[in-house]
């Protein structure tokens, strides 16, 4: 026994009652829950599927750890909210993450995690974003009748000498700046870019690539782009006229469409002026920027309040009331930025490795782990207290529960915590997720 487990820590008593204690409970566990999440990895083959297509340049018989296993590691470590290479020192003896890696034995180090992490390159990054897509097809039953794919770009900040790190000055840092795109709550794409250049670059191939590859699957399904005013670019627009693709974009303002608004405007204010009430006017006109080659239609929502003119503009090929376009169409991409504010919960701006492509698969670890999540959320959870849960709150409410390994012959017992609020819930998902 060594000092740490026979040492009596002593805490103020309670009522006439001594408390104390020690560190010599056994090999106790705070993830009990990533039981849930090795079932719905078996149940996707997500982790399989994107490790089969990575290289291994390490001699057969001298591999110790496999791709798989390493991956499903990393994975369910940010899963549970462990952020660093450093927690795999503790964490490779951890029984439940040795469970949910699919292993029955110490797990890799973290300076084997390390080279790993460094071996991977941009067929690695390509993998995981096709896998992604792969699994989004494979998950319908039958072809939606419409896709919208949000984009959208957030920054990054890094405080070491990383390649392709730049100092962007909107942001005021040095950063990256990494492309998402959502279908609703689905990932498809996570793509880390430096931040010296246009918000939208690359957007334009990544959108040509989903487009033919879901049309394969499903020629008939209306596709609809839609992007905040950083993606209001002719390159863009013009692709999606000619090739059929639906699209709601934001445009920043200038005078020239303040003037074409300014009708509406006024209205706005003069009703505010009389009721003292939030106002809310909307207008559509013919519109062509001077970089355009065509002209398009522009929406105008003409807001006013207690604050003054809030005036709004978007671009779009799609013709309707101009108000349901922005209320229904546009304004539900505000869903997306919370999307991509849970990839940073699963630290994917945890990227501060020196080279580019290690740093570009740490962006996939957080995209895998966002997958399996919003994948036991959407298969296991509908109908429950948890069913629109943020990662936050599942990792919280159902995979940090305490548990108690037993080890045996031929089984590993785990007895997680009795007094856990949500363990009706826990027997639900895994009943879906195992089913008899």
């Amino acid at each position: 026994m060594t000092k740490s487990e026979s040492e009596q820590l002593t805490f103020t008593s309670i009522k006439g009652r001594q408390v104390r204690a020690d560190f010599g409970g056994g090999e106790v566990s705070s993830d009990g829950g990533l039981l849930l999440m090795r079932e719905v990895d078996r149940k996707l083959g997500l982790v399989a599927n994107i490790a089969a297509r990575l290289s291994e340049p390490r001699e057969s018989g001298k591999v110790q750890h496999e791709n798989e296993t390493m991956l499903r590691q990393r994975v369910m470590a940010l899963i549970a909210g462990w952020e660093d290479l450093n927690d795999a020192a503790t964490l490779r003896t951890d029984p439940v993450h040795q469970v949910a890696a699919g292993s029955g034995e110490a797990l890799a180090s973290a300076p084997t995690l390390c080279r790993f992490e460094n071996r991977q390159d941009r067929a690695a990054a390509w993998a995981v974003n096709q896998v992604l897509v792969e699994q989004f097809i494979a998950s319908h039953v039958k072809a939606p009748a419409v896709l919208i794919l949000d984009f959208d770009a957030t920054d990054t900040p890094v405080h070491g000498k990383q390649e392709g790190r730049f100092f962007h000055g909107y942001y005021d840092c040095h950063c990256f700046l990494p492309l998402y795109v959502f279908c609703g709550d689905r990932l498809l794409t996570a793509y880390l870019r430096p931040s010296n250049i246009d918000a939208a670059k690359h957007a334009a191939a990544i959108l040509k690539l989903l487009v033919t590859r879901l049309r394969r699957a499903w020629p008939r399904t209306k596709i609809v782009f839609r992007g905040d005013s950083g993606f209001c670019r002719d390159l863009l627009l013009s692709w999606c006229d000619r090739h059929d693709v639906k699209y709601v974009v934001g445009i920043a303002r200038n005078d020239r469409l303040l003037a074409e608004a300014a009708k509406v405007l006024r209205q706005a204010e003069e009703r505010y002026e009389k009721t003292k009430e939030k106002q809310r006017l909307f207008a559509a006109f013919d519109y062509a920027a001077g970089s355009w080659r065509s002209v398009r239609w522009v929406i105008a929502k003409a807001e006013h309040t207690d604050k003054g003119s809030n005036p709004r503009f978007l671009v779009t090929n799609i013709v309707g009331d101009a108000q349901k376009l922005y209320d229904r169409r546009y304004c539900q991409r505000g869903e997306m930025e919370n999307r991509v504010k849970e990839q940073m919960m699963l630290f994917a701006d945890r990227v501060s490795a020196h080279r580019w492509w290690p740093n570009q698969w740490r962006l996939c670890l957080s995209a895998i782990a966002y997958t399996l999540l919003e994948a036991l959320r959407r298969l296991a959870l509908g109908r429950t207290a948890l069913a629109e849960a943020t990662c936050a709150t599942l990792r919280s409410k159902l995979i940090k529960i305490g548990a108690v390994i037993v080890r045996k012959l031929t089984i590993v017992r785990l007895h997680l915590s009795s007094h856990h609020p949500l363990r009706d819930l826990f027997h639900h998902a895994r009943a879906v997720l195992v089913p008899p």
